[in-house]
């Protein structure tokens, strides 16, 4: 694996774990697919930081667990606003 991938699997870990970030935001900010940014974090990163990988791979699944409840609270929010503008 070239060096600058795996540089880039810890950096999105790191960031993951201090953010209590979502794939979406990683990927955003560094500027990545989420399939990426998937594939560093379950693939490459174990392979180079079995630790670390599992942080981050923790708070990804409370991450997914809680996307369904986001996701309703976006709508919510979003039929609100429709609902002030009119």
């Amino acid at each position: 694996m070239k060096e600058y991938i795996e540089e880039r699997a810890i950096g999105v870990a790191n960031y993951i774990i201090e953010n209590n970030a979502t794939v979406r935001q990683t990927a955003k900010q560094f500027g990545i697919s989420k399939s990426t940014v998937h594939k560093d974090v379950t693939e490459r990163l174990v392979l180079i930081n079995p630790g670390l990988a599992k942080s981050a791979r923790k708070v990804l699944d409370v991450n997914k667990s809680e996307r369904h409840i986001r996701g309703g609270l976006a709508t919510k929010e979003k039929y609100l606003h429709q609902t002030r503008i009119n």
